[in-house]
């Protein structure tokens, strides 16, 4: 991934989780511009640039990390709205939840999530997966929305 013109968009909505993911990223020499959404309704506003974003423009290389289990408009509805429009359909997007159901990780894969990781509840566990994730984010290729 180029450092510095892919943005990672985070969307997260327990904080404490948020500052986990940026640490173990950082750990892992993933030093991106991250953006932190509390909520889905912030994610899709900032890439359809809406609501508190709007007239900004987006980011043209981005990555999305997203949380299903969210207030206003959950992962599975972000996940949507950015996999039905040409525009948006090429931003990756991995989900990153605690969220273990198979129905919900073939929901997912079906609304065109590129890969899916179950966030692990022990603190040592979640830190290891999250350096593990950010090896992975140093290889990977990201569109360019030109």
């Amino acid at each position: 991934m180029n450092k510095k013109s892919v943005t990672i968009l985070l969307v997260e909505d327990d904080l404490g989780h948020a500052r986990l993911i940026e640490k173990n990223l950082r750990r892992a020499l993933i030093y991106n511009n991250l953006i932190h959404v509390e909520n889905g309704r912030q994610a899709v506003d900032f890439i359809f640039a809406e609501g508190d974003y709007a007239n900004q423009e987006r980011p043209h290389q981005l990555l999305v990390l997203l949380d299903l289990n969210m207030p206003i408009m959950d992962g599975f509805q972000v996940l949507e709205r950015i996999k039905s429009d040409p525009e948006t359909r090429s931003i990756p997007i991995i989900i990153l939840t605690t969220t273990n159901d198979p129905r919900e990780i073939k929901r997912c894969y079906e609304l065109g999530c590129n890969i899916y990781v179950t966030k692990p509840v022990d603190y040592e566990q979640f830190s290891d997966a999250i350096s593990k994730l950010g090896l992975m984010l140093s290889i990977i290729k990201v569109p360019n929305d030109n």
